[in-house]
């Protein structure tokens, strides 16, 4: 599954919220310097769909807030 997401870095909090245009906004408390909010947002990700942290990756966008990213089935993973 491929979702469009927006990072919103060095919130106080992870957390994943639904928008209304159907992607997700996640707040990631790592700093968007070094690849670091990337890799919580795939930590946040895996936690929020219960896939391991390899079953996300970002197709598209990863030096932008706005990001492509794809989500493999748990079934796949197998």
């Amino acid at each position: 599954m491929r979702l469009v997401v927006h990072v919103v870095p060095n919130a106080r909090v992870t957390r994943v919220e639904p928008r209304g245009d159907g992607s997700l906004r996640v707040a990631v408390t790592a700093p968007a310097r070094e690849g670091r909010a990337n890799a919580a947002l795939c930590a946040a990700l895996a936690d929020h769909f219960r896939v391991s942290r390899t079953g996300i990756r970002i197709v598209h966008g990863a030096g932008s807030r706005r990001k492509l990213v794809e989500i493999a089935d748990r079934a796949e993973r197998r």
